[in-house]
């Protein structure tokens, strides 16, 4: 007799993450695949780039030869396929044409979550400075929602960002560039008080929340985006998967591990029960 499968949460919602990696297990591919599996996804890789790095910084980068990236993305589309594909770190212009004309050619329906990374927590450069035109280019114009802090929201658009009147300005600019939706998260500010601002072909929403004060928020942007992805591969509206990715990072933020001498890492399983 065969015994019966239980599950109790069955996995829904196919996530394509293409990015890079982050050997402390806090960022990246690392972060995306703990997002996607948390929130009960299906998710599934093309590894962009390796980094070495850990709390304190990013050590070493090695991009990943453009067409394999391309490759990784076309043999998991043509067999399982994606209900949603996140895009991360992608280090160069040369990967970025690649993911693009790879999605392009075998995923042009389906919904794309960019989150443009450019630099890390430590301050590292991720995304070479000559790739940021080629980023709102190709991929921006591809995206059902784009999802920049300020810092990289003031490197695409060349407006300084200093306070909620500015997001807005460059939220509007960004969106010009093509995306259906740009989430422009608003945590460099200095406030106590802080700002998430959806914009959409509908108009502005404005998430608010508490600075929570710690230095465990190493992979919040990667945490976030992949979250939002699982949401729309899910059949969620982009609000609605922008208003349950936000509760997700900040219990991940308020219950974070600990781990680290740096910015340490989110506890990205707290949905996760234990083992009785």
């Amino acid at each position: 007799m065969t015994a019966k499968h239980e599950q109790p949460h069955p996995i829904h919602g196919r996530v394509l993450i293409v990015a890079g990696s982050d050997s402390g297990g806090g960022a990246g591919i690392q972060a995306d695949i703990k997002t996607v599996s948390a929130l009960n996804g299906y998710a599934m890789t093309a590894i962009a780039a390796l980094t070495a790095q850990n709390t304190t910084g990013v050590f070493g980068v090695v991009p990943v030869d453009p067409a394999f990236v391309a490759q990784q993305m076309t043999v998991v589309l043509e067999d399982i396929g994606a209900d949603a594909i996140k895009i991360g770190m992608l280090a160069n212009a040369a990967v970025i044409e690649a993911v693009a004309g790879a999605y392009e050619e075998r995923a042009v329906n389906v919904p794309l979550v960019v989150d443009p990374v450019m630099v890390a927590k430590s301050g590292h450069f991720l995304l070479e400075p000559d790739a940021v035109l080629t980023l709102r280019k190709r991929l921006l114009p591809l995206a059902e929602v784009v999802t920049p802090n300020l810092p990289e929201a003031e490197a695409l658009t060349g407006i300084p960002v200093r306070n909620l009147d500015d997001m807005r300005r460059a939220a509007e600019m960004i969106r010009t560039f093509g995306p259906k939706a740009v989430l422009l998260k608003g945590g460099h500010l200095e406030d106590e008080q802080l700002y998430d601002l959806l914009l959409t072909e509908d108009g502005e929403e404005l998430f608010e929340g508490r600075r929570v004060h710690t230095p465990h928020t190493h992979g919040t942007g990667c945490t976030m985006s992949s979250a939002i992805a699982t949401g729309i591969a899910q059949g969620q509206s982009v609000r609605d998967a922008v208003a349950r990715a936000r509760a997700y990072v900040e219990k991940a933020i308020l219950t974070a591990p600990g781990f680290g001498h740096g910015h340490g890492p989110l506890n990205h399983l707290h949905t996760v029960k234990p083992f009785p």
